[in-house]
C-alpha cells in the first residue's frame, strides 16, 4: 500500500483497527477495503453496529493547513444545508491526525468520518447507474447540487489561514500545471504532443482572457464524477473533497460530464446539468459557450494525472483511453478557438 514492501493486508488492516481505537472514541470490529488507490479508503464496522469511514491521505498532496481547509469548508457547507460527510473528530479533538503506518510510506494524514447511506451515482468505468434514475433527473439534481455549492462558495468569507490549491491558468496550463506536464507524456505521439503544447498555450491564454470574477470562479469540489456522488432515494450527497479548490464553475460542470461525452446520453445530460444548475444559479450562455474548452483543460489534466504515475500499474492501463479522449476535446477546443 505504498511502503514498496510485501505486507500482508491483514497485518495493515489489523495497524489500522488499532490506531483507529488508540486515536479516535471508537471501537472497531472489523475492517475492509473500499477503495485503495492514492487514498486509502476503508469501511469500519463497530461495535455498537454501525460504521465510519477511514482515509488515509496519500502522501505530499495536501500540507496539515490545507487539508485543515478542506474540513473547514465541508463544515461551512454542512452548516448551510447541503449534505457533506462529517468528520468524526479524534480523542484530541482534531479533524485529522498524521500517523505513521505501518505498511504504508512515510508520515499520512488520517481522517474519519461518519458513515452516509447510499450508492455510487456509477464509476469512472462504467459510467451513470440506470437504476439511479433517468439520466435527465440525475444530471439535472447534479446541476442544482453544483449550484447550491457554488452559490455559498461566492458568499462564504473563508478564515484568513485557509489555503487551497487553485484550478486556475497556471494550475491548468501553467508551466507545472497541478496535476502535471500533460504535454510531456511518453505515449502521446509526436502530432499528439505538438496538439497537447498547442493547447497549453491557447488554454493560458483563453482561461487568463476568461478572469477569476466571483461571477464564475470560487471554491469548487473539482471532482463530481458519478464515483463521488452518492444516492439515497432521490437525495443526492457529495464525498470526496480531496481535489476540491479554487476553480471556475465550468470547469465543476465540465468534470461531472467529461467520460461520458462521446456516449449518447451526453446531449440529454448535459441540457439536463445546465437546465439543474440555472432552476439555482445564473449560468450565461455566454458562459456556456465556453464549455468545450474547460472540457479541454478537464481532459489534459488526467494526462498530467498518469504522466506523474507512468510507473504506477493502473495508471499505464488507463493511458489509451485517457490519450483518445483528450485528444478528441482539445480538437473541439482548438478547432471553436
Amino acid at each position: 500500500m505504498g511502503s514498496g514492501q510485501a505486507v500482508d493486508q491483514a497485518d495493515v488492516l489489523q495497524e489500522l483497527s488499532t490506531l483507529l481505537a488508540a486515536r479516535w472514541p471508537l471501537e472497531p470490529t472489523s475492517i475492509q477495503p473500499i477503495k485503495v488507490r492514492e487514498n486509502a479508503v476503508f469501511a469500519v464496522h463497530l461495535r455498537d453496529g454501525s460504521k465510519v469511514v477511514l482515509r488515509v491521505h496519500r502522501c505530499g498532496y495536501h500540507n496539515d493547513a490545507a487539508l485543515q481547509s478542506e474540513c473547514t469548508w465541508m463544515r461551512a457547507l454542512a452548516d448551510s444545508g447541503i449534505d457533506v460527510p462529517l468528520h468524526v473528530l479524534s480523542n484530541r479533538g482534531n479533524s485529522f491526525e498524521s500517523i505513521q503506518i505501518e505498511g504504508f510510506e512515510g508520515t499520512r494524514q488520517v481522517d474519519v468520518f461518519h458513515w452516509i447511506q447510499g450508492q455510487q451515482l456509477g464509476s469512472v468505468e462504467g459510467g451513470v447507474d440506470a437504476t439511479a434514475g433517468s439520466i435527465g433527473e440525475i444530471y439535472r439534481e447534479v446541476g442544482r447540487l453544483a449550484a447550491r455549492v457554488h452559490n455559498h462558495s461566492c458568499v462564504w468569507s473563508a478564515p484568513a489561514n485557509f489555503e487551497r490549491h487553485a484550478w486556475d491558468a497556471d494550475g491548468l496550463a501553467g508551466e507545472n500545471p497541478l496535476w502535471g506536464r500533460f504535454w510531456e507524456l511518453d505515449a502521446l505521439s509526436e502530432s499528439q504532443r505538438a496538439l497537447f503544447i498547442r493547447l497549453k498555450r491557447t488554454l493560458w491564454r483563453d482561461l487568463s482572457e476568461f478572469g477569476t470574477t466571483a461571477d464564475r470562479y470560487s471554491l469548487i469540489h473539482a471532482d463530481l464524477v458519478p464515483e463521488n456522488i452518492l444516492v439515497d432515494g432521490t437525495q443526492l450527497q457529495v464525498i470526496d473533497f480531496d481535489d476540491a479548490g479554487f476553480g471556475w464553475h465550468l470547469f465543476e460542470l465540465a468534470t461531472s460530464l467529461y467520460f461520458i461525452r462521446r456516449e449518447p446520453v451526453y446531449p440529454e445530460a448535459r441540457d439536463a446539468l445546465v437546465t439543474g444548475y440555472r432552476q439555482v444559479r445564473p449560468l450565461p450562455q455566454a458562459h456556456l459557450a465556453l464549455l468545450p474548452m474547460f472540457l479541454a483543460a478537464r481532459g489534459s489534466t488526467y494526462l498530467g494525472w498518469v504522466h506523474t504515475r507512468r510507473n504506477e500499474p493502473a495508471a499505464r492501463e488507463m493511458v489509451p483511453q485517457l490519450i483518445e479522449f483528450a485528444v478528441a476535446a482539445a480538437e473541439d477546443y482548438l478547432h471553436a478557438a
